[in-house]
């Protein structure tokens, strides 16, 4: 039976003061530093959660579209749903297959197999006119480096999530997504778990890793200028997992 991993309290920090982040940066170090300044700190059991853009920016994965030569294919398809034909070369480039074009939305399924708008393929919060900022090209990875050189560093055990935006098919708005994970398991399996009642949960798998990055959104928002949260006292299952896991397979999907 799985252990009670419900808590009564959760406390979610936002760390202010991250400088711009550029290639090469240490992230680790600016995440040490943010936490050290608002006497907080980094302790075992924390979750860090970090914003895709800066884990982009530190890993060179963002592009100017000045650079970019569109195929006939994203030149057709650009005006279309009229978009930027060098983004929409960026967003093909990123892409395994277009799942959606209409209306000027273009949802893809990613090379790492998310399913989101413009293959994550984003103009926001990227200083420089006409650049725009990549996926990560592993977010799990970018999140275990990310772990490893806090434990290097600091000396203690905490777990990375890496977020970025989607939208949700059955609601409007936005919501933050795990899309890198590392040092916890991102769903935890109640199936065969006796619920209050008595009733045998046959279907509940619940997305922990999605629900830390929501709750992180709270205090890091969209213009706030705070890349980073840290949440202490959650109750989570240690171990490696991936985000990858929380992408339901396509034989399962039932609308795509």
């Amino acid at each position: 039976m799985i252990v009670n991993l419900m808590v009564v309290e959760l406390h979610i920090y936002g760390l202010e003061g991250i400088p711009e982040v550029k290639p090469g940066d240490d992230l680790a170090t600016l995440i040490i530093e943010a936490a050290d300044r608002e006497g907080i700190g980094l302790m075992d059991g924390d979750v860090v959660v970090v914003s895709q853009k800066v884990v982009s920016k530190a890993e060179g994965r963002v592009v100017r579209l000045d650079t970019v030569q569109p195929s006939r294919f994203a030149l057709n398809l650009a005006e279309a749903e009229g978009k930027d034909p060098r983004l929409v070369e960026l967003i093909l480039r990123e892409a395994k297959r277009i799942v959606k074009a209409r209306d000027g939305h273009i949802i893809t399924e990613t090379l790492h197999g998310f399913v989101c708008a413009n293959s994550g393929v984003d103009r926001s919060n990227i200083p420089g006119e006409d650049v725009v900022s990549l996926l990560p090209v592993d977010p799990d990875e970018s999140a275990r480096r990310i772990r490893d050189r806090i434990r290097e560093i600091k000396g203690v055990d905490v777990a990375v999530v890496v977020t970025d935006t989607f939208g949700r098919a059955w609601r409007v708005g936005q919501v933050n997504f795990a899309i890198g994970v590392s040092g916890m398991k991102p769903l935890i399996d109640y199936r065969g778990v006796l619920d209050a009642y008595g009733y045998v949960l046959k279907a509940t798998s619940i997305a922990v890793a999605d629900e830390v990055a929501a709750a992180a959104e709270l205090v890091m928002g969209k213009v706030s200028r705070i890349p980073v949260a840290v949440v202490r006292g959650l109750r989570f299952i240690r171990g490696e997992g991936s985000a990858r896991e929380l992408v339901r397979p396509i034989k399962r999907d039932l609308f795509r």
